[in-house]
């Protein structure tokens, strides 16, 4: 199957695209894309390995052919052998979001079928006798329990005391690196909890269920410190189902919350409904809720360090729970609530729980909690606006206080006096959980130290070089290796037809999310490479595989390094553009690089392909001038709505665009110019920028190349002229502050 060449018995499937099969040899049960499936129904593995049993083409019982193929023993047990198998797959449990976290395999190794024994024909020994080696996962087929498990009552659901933390993966990763490991008894551990030291083995449990979860949410949420929603009356009564109503799904989830130094500190179980079984039109009519995006938080981060502002950070405890829903939505009445005694007469499916509150998973719930909290906010006089409506500001006679929203979590900046306002305030309404000043919020780790406020990511650094095995890779001076002129010879060249194509057992588009993650919030300086090796996504080759392992290398080299916000600079917004003309060569696309700078530190940048074929480098240039025109005004209209709402002196100068082709210049300050090589071009990319300059909102400039920064998101570039770059952004490593 795939291109592992991996053989496996077909079994069902969660989706047209996701097939579900059984390994043979350890009875785990796998999914696969079906796409990189090939279906053989001649072939009829045999569980326990090829050298195990000798397969049997199964005779079906016909009875007008009885005298001819009698029924057999050895019929008999393959007949027994397969129901069995597919009576396995049909209780494969589904109680869990996460099953990395929850459950370590599908199918508990006790349940995989015994070993049936089949008398051998002479000469066939040599065929059946037993592999010397021992799997990696599993178990050998017919292996048994040195002390068989108790079958309890149904009835019964005695949960033993659920743990305070999870079992490291790696305890249990270690043990899989030995190929020659094998087990004593049947200690294949798919749930592992710690409560005083005490290991919760899957053997002395039943069955994974909605009631197992229901009993485990209950064990969880008695010794959790936090709050949790038994007084938000997010439930109504258990009532019939009301006609042409269909009932929304639950599931239960389970979640382990980490610190920003990637450390377990608390466990969280949830009810959640199933939003997807909901019908628009019927069940929800809006579902847009804004949250704050980077490049905003990035800049309030810069103007906290400017004007010496505090952060804090709060934490709204079960945040869409206080939302009101504006519809009737029923859910079905999980297994484990306890049904009213006068509703036990009829079947359970009849009845559904009537929702109160938004509950997590409803389409819209994210969108109720926004209008409660936009609505509780703006009582009290905040004031926002829609080009930033995540941003809350209000200004009083002795200073001003700005929330930043996104979704739960509360950025609040402002001084330490109106900031204690503030969260009086909200405390007073919703229950929160103030975690001081802010360290890590968004995936980012924020270090406020005399001079400035630091952002990295060097933790998400650490875990993802780890995650691939590039933790002890030998580090690398930049991201990507100088192109080559000679297109055949450029290692990123689309696959050739003579090279093999990578498969899905090699984690490329993982790596590429996870490095467009760096390069989105802190780490700009990878943006070009990561954004020209994701364009191989679909088709990627050993070529583009070792250019993200580059990628990884370099990040070995610079896991501290980040985003320096220094403090009262007073610094005024600059921006740079460039092109990067032919930077794909093989389909005559050129490259748009922008960044804008506050402070000498960058707050926006891109790298992106153009989707226009330019015929000179003037035209690429013109192109990526237009492109970052249009950034330059929104970031004004952010930067001066905070500004002029919180009471600081706003600077209504243009914001000054360097750009190093004198003919894209002089064409933006003269106006169109027509000739052969311009003639073409669309009026639109010259006449908006031009407009921006006549009103006074930029003024492009010329700059050398060798001092343009946005050379650093349009092509690669040898070491010396990178880490130039990457200074004139304001990144910095940690250990030189």
């Amino acid at each position: 199957m795939g291109p592992q060449r991996r053989l496996g018995i077909y079994i069902g499937c969660d989706s047209p695209s996701i097939i579900r099969y059984l390994e043979p040899q350890t009875g785990d049960v796998f999914t696969a894309r079906f796409a990189d499936c090939h279906f053989d129904e001649k072939v009829f593995p045999v569980l326990g390995g090829e050298n195990k049993q000798v397969g049997k083409e199964i005779k079906w019982y016909v009875p007008s052919l009885l005298h001819l193929d009698p029924p057999t023993k050895q019929s008999e047990i393959e007949v027994r052998r397969i129901v069995h198998l597919q009576s396995i797959a049909n209780q494969l449990p589904d109680a869990f979001a996460d099953t990395k976290t929850v459950t370590k395999s599908y199918i508990p190794a006790a349940n995989v079928p015994a070993r049936i024994e089949i008398p051998q024909e002479s000469g066939r020994a040599d065929d059946t006798r037993e592999s010397k080696t021992r799997l990696k996962r599993g178990r050998p087929v017919g292996a048994k329990d040195k002390n068989p498990r108790k079958r309890k009552e149904v009835e019964k659901h005695d949960i033993p005391k659920i743990a305070e933390s999870i079992l490291e993966e790696t305890n249990h990763e270690s043990n899989d690196n030995d190929e020659h490991h094998e087990p004593e008894g049947n200690h294949e551990i798919s749930i592992n909890y710690i409560h005083n030291g005490k290991i919760w083995d899957r053997n002395k449990m039943d069955e994974v269920n909605d009631v197992f979860s229901y009993l485990l949410s209950k064990e969880i949420d008695e010794e959790n410190e936090d709050p949790e929603p038994k007084s938000r009356n997010v439930f109504g009564p258990i009532v019939l189902t009301p006609e042409d109503v269909r009932p929304v799904g639950y599931k239960w989830v389970f979640v382990r919350k980490r610190n920003e130094e990637n450390e377990i500190t608390r466990y969280k179980a949830r009810l959640v409904a199933q939003g997807f079984s909901q019908r628009p039109g019927i069940d929800y009519e809006e579902t847009y809720s804004p949250v704050m995006d980077a490049i905003t938080f990035r800049f309030l981060m810069s103007l906290a360090a400017d004007e010496n502002l505090e952060m804090r950070l709060m934490d709204v405890v079960t945040a869409y729970l206080y939302g009101s829903l504006d519809t009737d939505i029923y859910m079905r009445v999980p297994d484990g609530f306890n049904m009213p005694e006068a509703l036990k007469s009829k079947p359970k499916e009849l009845y559904a729980i009537k929702l109160q509150r938004s509950l997590y998973g409803l389409k819209q719930s994210g969108r109720m909690w926004y209008n409660r909290l936009s609505e509780h906010l703006t009582k009290e006089g905040y004031v926002n606006d829609p080009i930033c409506p995540c941003v809350f500001i209000k200004k009083t006679n002795s200073g001003f206080v700005i929330i930043a929203v996104y979704v739960d979590d509360l950025n609040i900046i402002g001084t330490q006096a109106e900031i204690q306002k503030a969260t009086n305030y909200l405390k007073g309404e919703f229950e929160m959980k103030d975690l001081g000043q802010t360290k890590f919020c968004l995936g980012l780790q924020i270090e406020h130290t005399q001079k400035g406020i630091f952002v990295h990511q060097s933790t998400y650094n650490k875990r993802v070089l780890k995650r691939f095995n590039m933790d002890k890779a030998t580090p690398l001076g930049t991201p990507m290796v100088i192109r080559s002129l000679n297109v055949e010879s450029d290692p990123f060249r689309p696959p050739e037809e003579n090279e093999e194509i990578l498969g899905p057992e090699v984690p490329y588009l993982s790596a590429i999310g996870a490095l467009m993650y760096l390069a989105n919030c802190t780490r700009p300086d990878i943006s070009f490479s990561v954004n020209l090796l994701a364009r191989f996504s679909s088709s990627p080759t050993r070529r583009h595989w070792n250019g993200i392992k580059h990628v990884f290398r370099y990040l070995q080299g610079t896991i501290d390094l980040g985003l320096f916000y220094p403090k009262n600079i007073n610094g005024q917004m600059i921006g740079f553009a460039d092109a990067g003309y032919l930077s794909d060569p093989h389909k005559a696309r050129s490259q748009t690089g922008y960044v804008f700078t506050i402070g000498g530190t960058a707050i926006s940048w891109r790298s992106q392909k153009q989707t226009l074929v330019a015929t000179s480098s003037n035209h690429a240039e013109i192109i990526a001038l237009h492109e970052a025109s249009r950034e330059c005004v929104w970031l004004r209209s952010i930067s001066q709505h905070i500004q002029s709402s919180s009471g600081i002196n706003v600077n209504k100068e243009p914001t000054i665009l360097y750009e190093d082709n004198a003919a894209c210049v002089a064409q933006t300050k003269e106006g169109y110019i027509k000739s052969d090589r311009t003639k073409h071009i669309p009026p639109k990319f010259f006449s908006y920028t031009q407009e921006l300059e006549k009103n006074k909102d930029i003024e492009v400039k010329y700059v050398r190349s060798c001092d343009n920064a946005a050379d650093l998101f349009t092509k690669s570039l040898p070491t010396s002229m990178f880490k130039k770059h990457v200074y004139a952004i304001g990144m910095r490593h940690q250990r030189d502050l």
